[in-house]
């Protein structure tokens, strides 16, 4: 098991590493000089953007600016604004709380109404009720994230007035960005709670547990959903992920202070080290859910564990 958990950790390492090149590389290949963003174009002088350059590090070769960037990112530096100048750690310390929370409740909805659906679904196949979860799972997946939440703020803000189109104040203001989110998750977890669900009802030890004359109740929660919801751990765990990746369209959308609004702005400013430092930072944070994912994986999946132990 110790084995097991070092050869994910080293993977980690790696996935992270790649993540940092890659998003160096493309935001040294985009078009535009930062340099020009901090200065006025108008009255900076060729010695004042050049003096500026140099200073930034943003006259050497690319290799010795990634090295130098990624040097610093392990220990703990992770730069500061090219705009305001401001540390970059702190502020996506001080946001972080806000896309937590959006993370974590739309997570909950999404787990909630993803296993209720799809356990429901394939136990009524072809019924009303595996209508609407099959249709709840083709909008989740189909639907884009921006339109999703254009719709809800028209229904329950416009329409309605139950919650706030925008803001970070308050629990109100959370409901419908979390719900946005929580129903793309909803949309996966359904169809794949459904698929296993079916697979496992037509295994050989349901039909012996019907034929120890078990209650179909019993059989459906106490054994079958239990190995159903088996595979279903890894995609819920790599779907934590995909929706804190997804907080930059949602809280960009619903105007909510967190690190995916940072990460939107510094885009389009070129903010390099605040894109740099979030994603750097969100890919930490994707990789270790995903470490424990495997980890739960081996103790949740008897053949997994067996196997981790031969």
């Amino acid at each position: 098991m110790v084995q097991t958990v070092l050869t994910r950790l080293a993977t980690s390492l790696f996935v992270i590493f790649g993540a940092s090149v890659l998003v160096y590389c493309i935001m040294y290949l985009l078009p535009g000089d930062p340099v020009l963003l901090m200065l006025d174009p108008s009255s900076a002088t060729p010695e004042m953007i050049q003096n500026l350059r140099v200073q930034l590090g943003l006259d050497q070769p690319f290799y010795v600016q990634f090295a130098h960037y990624f040097g610093d990112m392990l220990r703990g530096d992770f730069g500061k604004s090219m705009i305001n100048s401001d540390p970059v750690l702190p502020k996506i310390l001080e946001h972080f709380p806000a896309t937590l929370a959006l993370t974590a409740l739309s997570s909950l909805i999404a787990i909630t109404i993803g296993i209720t659906l799809g356990v429901l679904s394939a136990i009524h196949r072809n019924g009303v009720i595996d209508f609407v979860a099959r249709l709840v799972g083709l909008f989740g997946i189909s639907m884009p994230t921006f339109w999703t939440g254009i719709l809800l703020i028209l229904l329950f803000s416009v329409q309605l007035g139950w919650f706030p189109a925008m803001g970070s104040d308050g629990f109100s203001s959370l409901v419908l960005p979390a719900a946005t989110l929580g129903l793309v998750g909803a949309g996966f977890i359904v169809r794949m709670v459904r698929n296993s669900m079916l697979e496992v009802i037509n295994e050989p030890f349901i039909v012996a547990l019907r034929a120890k004359g078990l209650s179909e109740r019993v059989i459906m929660y106490g054994h079958a959903l239990r190995n159903a919801l088996i595979p279903a751990v890894t995609v819920i765990g790599m779907l934590i992920g995909d929706l804190l990746a997804g907080t930059v369209v949602v809280e960009t959308v619903f105007s909510r202070q967190g690190i995916g609004r940072i990460i939107a702005d510094a885009l389009m400013s070129k903010d390099l080290p605040v894109v740099q430092g979030v994603v750097f930072f969100t890919a930490i944070i994707y990789v270790v859910l995903n470490l424990l994912v495997d980890i739960s994986y081996a103790y949740i999946d008897p053949r997994v564990r067996r196997a981790v132990r031969a």
